[in-house]
């Protein structure tokens, strides 16, 4: 038998939950419309670094819900069209789950390169639809902005995969 350390069980609670929640407020937070020099705050998706660090930690039924209900979240808050980014996640969730046993055991760059694979995905499944919905595309400068601030949040699915990722020895 295994000994793991109170702090990284696999509870659900703890590696689904308690990050949701901090990725629901700060998402939140991000939406106040404060300006400095005349730029707003910047509205990374918070929850791209849950759809990574899910699908790396560990294969679970629970994730996709989860990233669903964090998708309306993020349209209801952000005025978009429902489904929108509940499918976004779910794809860059997918393709992660599905490249998962080659992530195994890698490098902080090739984690990275990978979790900017996902932005991508879920960027242009974003693109797609709201090109869909109302025959326009998005401000290429504000969508590229965007991009890029949430691929430099690489670093917090960094950290909950390490917390994690050797908390279930059914997945090693």
């Amino acid at each position: 038998m295994t000994f793991v350390p109170a702090k990284q069980r696999l509870e659900p609670w703890s590696w689904l939950g308690v990050p949701f929640l901090i990725c629901a407020i700060a998402s939140v937070l991000l939406t106040v419309p404060i300006r400095a020099f005349g730029v707003g705050l910047p509205q990374p998706v918070l929850a791209l670094v849950l759809a990574f660090a899910w699908a790396v930690i560990r294969p679970s039924v629970l994730a996709p819900f989860l990233l669903m209900l964090f998708g309306l979240f993020l349209d209801l808050l952000w005025g978009g069209p429902i489904g929108l980014w509940g499918l976004a996640l779910v794809a860059a969730y997918g393709l992660i789950l599905a490249v998962r046993p080659t992530l195994t055991g890698r490098g902080i760059a090739v984690l990275w390169i990978w979790y900017a694979a996902a932005c991508l995905l879920a960027f242009g499944v974003g693109v797609l639809i709201t090109f869909a919905k109302t025959s326009e595309i998005p401000n290429p400068w504000s969508l590229g902005w965007q991009i890029l601030i949430t691929i430099l949040l690489y670093p917090f699915a960094g950290r909950l995969i390490a917390r994690y990722e050797d908390a279930d020895v059914r997945f090693r």
